[in-house]
């Protein structure tokens, strides 16, 4: 009568405290989540959360079974994993470069995550902002590359891991925060605040600046995000960046984030890795993780399908 699935529904609802994000976590339109629950109450003869609450009230039933999900749900990815390593192996090696300078973020966290399940393998991280980490993955001498990029190579295949909008960063004081949203022209006579790394690899300027033919005022590099924080705060510049990067900054009141146009300036996050590892266990699970992990810990970002696009939930109702 109880399924698997249930455990895992109810407990993407508990952590969501929305049916619409609970959809998206598990993989389901909100309408085939809502019907699973109501399937599993009728079976059950009793209801598992308050309707119209949020976030999610649980019934006594529901605590029930999300207390038994906890028992059962790490025994069941355990259990998989040591098959897993009996079956193909676990030795391995994953040496991963970034070319996303606040992916640490929420990378950190996963491998922290991984390293726990997976202690054969062999950890390696290593900054892509000095090098050219696709040609080194093609090569053998990367094994995974966090890009937001991807450029088509022979060999090697993109993995999409969420989708997040770009916003720009102004201080508190500065006349853009009076605007709705932005436009390219607004930064004609701003000076933009990036990190040392080629244009072609910034979201501003691929997604917002170069299809509408402007260029800043100036441009200054700065290593650090706080660093740029620092700057923007102080009315020095404005710059671009991922709306989770920004979060800590934008919460605390140290600076503003603007939309840029009107639809907003939305981007994925890729995993390259080599097509002859792309189905490896290990592979695959670090992938898992990093969806997971960013997932729970990043704010506004969404799932993506298998193509990248962001999938969409029908409204939150039952």
């Amino acid at each position: 009568m109880i399924e698997l699935r249930h455990l895992r529904t109810l407990t993407a609802l508990r952590d969501t405290g929305s049916l619409v994000e609970a959809a998206e976590r598990v993989f389901l339109t909100q309408s085939a989540l809502s019907h699973q629950i109501k399937d599993l109450e009728h079976k059950l003869g009793l209801e598992l959360f308050v309707r119209k609450t949020k976030p999610v009230e649980f019934t006594t039933a529901g605590q029930r079974l999300l207390r038994l999900a906890e028992d059962i749900l790490p025994q069941i990815r355990n259990t998989e994993r040591e098959i897993t390593r009996l079956a193909a192996g676990a030795v391995g090696r994953l040496n991963i470069a970034i070319e996303c300078h606040s992916c640490f973020q929420w990378l950190m966290p996963s491998l922290d995550r991984y390293r726990a399940d997976w202690p054969e393998v062999e950890l390696d991280l290593a900054s892509g902002f000095n090098f050219a980490p696709l040609p080194a993955l093609r090569s053998g001498e990367l094994d995974l590359v966090i890009t937001a990029n991807p450029k088509p190579l022979a060999g090697i295949s993109y993995v999409p891991l969420f989708s997040y909008e770009s916003v720009l960063a102004v201080s508190n004081q500065h006349p853009l925060t009076q605007k709705d949203y932005l436009e390219a022209g607004d930064l004609a006579d701003q000076t933009l605040i990036c990190y040392p790394v080629d244009k072609d690899m910034l979201d501003i300027f691929v997604q917002f600046l170069d299809p509408a033919d402007v260029e800043p005022a100036a441009i200054r590099h700065a290593e650090l995000t706080v660093m740029m924080m620092q700057l923007v705060a102080s009315g020095r510049g404005v710059c671009a960046l991922p709306n989770w990067a920004l979060d800590e900054y934008t919460s605390r009141g140290y600076v503003t984030a603007k939309t840029m146009s009107k639809t907003g300036i939305w981007c994925t996050l890729y995993a390259a890795v080599r097509n002859d590892q792309a189905n490896a266990k290990y592979m695959m699970d670090f992938l898992t993780t990093a969806r997971e992990t960013s997932a729970a810990t990043l704010v506004g970002v969404k799932q993506v399908d298998h193509q990248g696009a962001p999938l969409k939930a029908p409204e939150d109702c039952l």
